[in-house]
This record gives structure tokens, sequence and C-alpha cells, in this order.
């Protein structure tokens, strides 16, 4: 039956959820199958590019106490910080100097940073470079989001983590899922580059909870999405709860090619946090992105959304070359 299924998504035939549950519960030979394919369209509607984009994670302060996360309000035991706008400025400038054409400015929801301010940034590192600007902040008003376009930001990236809504309200105290979608569609409206993502391995969540958020991301519709695991950070309510499962995400992430051709499908850190082997591996089956944190060293330890080791930091220049020469060697090429 996969493979009826399979010519459906091949075909552009709108897939139900239950089809996509099926092929999650398929077996390890069809799943073959089923990664190959998965590369195939990767490769017919992305090329065989691997966008690499500069991440800035400018403030661990956030008003919200979503359940997962090191960076939630009531976490008393991380030292915040909040990166100056020159500072951010000034790292955007030197990433650009590096080779990156897009990136990423990333924060907890921290109201210190007023739209104004942010507008202020996007619109310097516009005067100064070519690159092209993520904003990732959480949730804003209509308005807010049309003043930071207006400003010159592209794009947008803001989760959804599930598309279960009792999962969600679990997970966040501070906020609905009716109100996330909300964003995600005004984001849309507005002409952003409109990107979510979800995790895997939520403590709750089913086969049919991944297809909900495979066919969430459709409807948007979204052009990028992060899909990784889920790992439990000490620091928060869902401390003694299992990560999810690299394969499983895999699996994810090659359906959500599947069903949404030309997305851009980011290899998350996450996955590589769990086995570094399947972040590379998870390029044959449907990723076509890679991020890489720029953030200035003496910060980068602090933004801890889940516990991760950093490895051996170098300049934004060499950090850059090193990620290129990995990316070659995937037999791709960088971007």
């Amino acid at each position: 039956m996969y493979k009826c299924i399979l010519k459906d998504l091949k075909n552009n035939l709108k897939p139900t959820a239950g089809l996509l549950e099926h092929l999650l519960n398929a077996d390890e030979l069809a799943w073959l199958n089923i990664f190959k394919q998965a590369d195939e369209i990767r490769r017919e509607y992305m090329g065989n590019t691997v966008h690499i984009r500069a991440i800035i994670e400018f403030s661990n302060y956030c008003r919200r106490k979503c359940a997962y996360c090191g960076l939630n309000s009531t976490n008393g035991k991380i030292t915040r910080y909040r990166m100056q706008p020159e500072e951010i400025i000034a790292t955007a400038i030197e990433g650009f100097k590096a080779g990156y054409r897009t990136v990423v400015l990333q924060s907890g929801e921290d109201p210190w940073y007023t739209p104004e301010i942010l507008g202020d940034i996007v619109k310097e590192i516009k005067k100064n470079t070519d690159l092209s600007i993520t904003l990732s902040c959480g949730e804003m008003s209509y308005d807010d989001y049309s003043y930071l376009r207006k400003c010159g930001a592209d794009r947008y990236l803001l989760k959804h983590e599930t598309a279960d809504e009792n999962i969600y309200s679990k997970l966040h105290s501070c906020g609905t899922l009716e109100n996330r979608i909300n964003c995600l569609k005004n984001l849309k409206k507005l002409g952003y580059e409109t990107g979510s993502g979800f995790m895997i391995g939520l403590p709750w969540q089913t086969g049919e909870t991944i297809a909900r958020d495979i066919l969430l991301l459709n409807s948007i519709p979204c052009d990028m999405a992060g899909i990784g695991p889920f790992i439990p950070n000490g620091n928060t309510p869902l401390r003694d709860y299992a990560a999810g499962s690299p394969l499983l995400t895999k699996k994810a992430v090659a359906l959500a090619r599947l069903v949404i051709k030309n997305i851009h499908l980011p290899a998350t850190t996450a996955l590589g946090v769990l086995d570094s082997a399947e972040k590379n591996d998870v390029f044959s089956c449907g990723a076509n992105v890679v991020m890489r944190k720029i953030t200035p060293p003496k910060y980068r330890e602090l933004y801890k959304i889940y516990p991760i080791d950093l490895g051996e930091i170098k300049s934004i220049k060499d950090e850059r070359i090193d990620l290129e020469n990995a990316v070659r060697v995937l037999h791709r090429n960088p971007l």
C-alpha cells in the first residue's frame, strides 16, 4: 500500500493524516524506498545545494514558560544576557564577510527588544551587507510583524512545536496553539518567507500527531520548517522524559519533503546532539539546509534550550570553511 501512497504524493494528491501515519509505521525495507524518493524530490525541486545559514542568538531572556525549554522564565539556574544592537550588527557583518548570505537573528521572547529596536538592527544590517535576514523572536502582533517586514526582514521562523492542541497546552501554559497558527498566517500574509517546525518524541505524541504537524506546515503553507528531536533539559519540567528518536526524526523530514516539495528543511542542531551520523544522513532523505552559530563565544554557552556540547570554537570564517568542507564530503554544494 505504501507504494500507492508514494505515487499519490509524487502526483501532488492531498494526503490525509491517516495515510501519513501509515507511512510512518511502514517496515524498514519500505523506508529505504521512502527515503530514496524524498531525496529524489529534494534534488528535483531544490537542487544539490546545501544552504548554510548563520544564526546569532542575541538574547536568552524570555517571558514565556515553555515546559521543554531551558530559556523559560521560571528557570533561575541560567545566567541571562542581552547583546547590544551594535554587537548584533557587527557580528552579522562579520558573518557576511565570512561568506554567509543569510543570517538568523534569534532570541527568547524578550520585550527589551521593541519592534523599533529590532527594526533599526535589521535596517543597519541591510545597509552594510547583502544578507537575507530571518527573525526568530516569538509571537508578535500583525502590526509589529508588518513594521519589521517594512524595515527589511525577509523571513520569520516561529515553530509551532506540535499541532495537537492538548499537548500544546501542556507545553505552553503561556499561550495557545490558535494564536501560534494565527501568527504564522499573518507572517505569510505579509510576504515573509515563513518558517515553522515541530519536535519529535514529545511526551504524549503519537504517529497521528506527527502526521498532523506535517499537514499544518502544508496548510500555511510554510517555506521552511525545522524538524528535530525533543531533548530533555535538566532545568525544565520535562527533565525526566526520554529524548526523541533520530530515526523517527528522519522519517518526519522525509515525509515533509514528500508533501511540501519545495520547502527548505534543515538538518537541525538537535539531531546532531543525539547522533552526529544521523545529522549527516538526514541530507540523504530530504534536508537541504544547515545552520551554524556565529553568536560571540562569550554568549554561546548561555543559550541552552537543551544541553549541547559546543566543541571547539573557532573564528566565524574558519567555522564556515569547516562546514563547507563537511558539506562537500556529502557530495553536495555549499552555499
